[in-house]
C-alpha cells in the first residue's frame, strides 16, 4: 500500500497502458501473474486521484480517501474478468467509487441514522451525491450502464433482508421490478397509508439494505 501511496502523494503517475499492453497484462493476470497485477494497479492509480477529487467535500481526510480508493482499485483488478465485456478502467473506477461510498456510509451509520437524502460526496460537476443516487436514481451514460445493472442486481440479491412491505415499497420507488418508479404519494395512495408513513418505511428499508450490502463486500 505504501508503495502505491508514494505515486499519489507525489502526483507522479505512470502513463496509461496501451490497449495491447493492457490486454497482455490482463491475460497474464488471468494466468495468476502477480507482476501483471502490480503493473495494472500502478498504471491505473490516476483513477484513484481523479475519483477522490469528487469526494473532497465529504469531510474525510484526503489521505484516508486515497488509501480507501487504492483498496477499491486493488479489489477491482483482483476481481476483473475478461468476460465482463467492459474495459478495466470502467470497472475499476466503479470499484474505487463503491469502496469510498461504502466507507462514507459506514461513517454515517456510526454517527447517526442513514437518510436517503444524506449527501455522501459530490459528482464531477460538484453536485451532491446521495444514497438515492447510489440506488440508481441518477442518469447514467451508456458506458456506465453495465456496471449500473450490476449494482441493481446486487440490490435485488439483498431484498431478502426486508420484510414484505419494505420490499414492496422499495421496488416501486426505484423501479427494481418491471414497473416504473413511483413517488411516495403514489405508493401511499396505493397502500392506503400516509406519505410520511411511506417515507419511514423507505428510510428503514434503505438502512437495512445499506448495512447488508456493506457487510457483504
Amino acid at each position: 500500500m505504501g508503495f502505491f501511496l508514494g505515486y499519489l502523494h507525489n502526483s507522479v503517475f505512470p502513463p496509461l497502458l496501451s490497449e495491447a499492453e493492457e490486454a497482455a497484462n490482463l491475460q497474464a493476470l488471468a494466468a495468476g501473474s502477480e507482476e501483471a497485477k502490480q503493473i495494472l494497479i500502478i498504471h491505473n492509480l490516476r483513477l484513484v486521484a481523479h475519483i477522490c477529487k469528487k469526494f473532497e467535500s465529504s469531510g474525510v481526510d484526503r489521505d484516508d480517501l486515497i488509501s480507501i480508493g487504492i483498496i477499491g482499485l486493488i479489489k477491482g483488478v483482483n476481481t476483473f474478468s475478461l468476460e465482463r465485456k467492459t474495459r478495466l478502467a470502467t470497472y475499476a473506477a466503479r470499484c474505487i467509487e463503491n469502496e469510498i461510498l461504502m466507507h462514507l456510509r459506514s461513517i454515517r451509520n456510526q454517527k447517526t441514522e442513514v437518510s436517503l437524502y444524506d449527501p455522501v460526496g459530490v459528482d464531477k460537476e460538484g453536485n451532491e451525491v446521495t444514497l438515492m443516487d447510489i440506488l440508481g436514481s441518477r442518469e447514467t451514460s451508456a458506458e456506465e450502464q453495465v456496471e449500473l445493472d450490476e449494482e441493481r442486481r446486487l440490490l435485488r440479491e439483498h431484498l431478502h433482508v426486508l420484510d414484505d412491505k419494505e420490499s414492496f415499497v422499495l421496488k416501486l420507488r426505484y423501479g427494481l421490478g418491471d414497473s416504473r418508479r413511483r413517488t411516495q404519494k403514489e405508493i401511499a395512495k396505493q397502500l392506503g397509508i400516509s406519505r410520511s408513513y411511506v417515507s419511514r418505511i423507505e428510510k428503514k428499508a434503505v438502512q437495512k439494505l445499506t448495512r447488508a450490502i456493506s457487510g457483504s463486500k
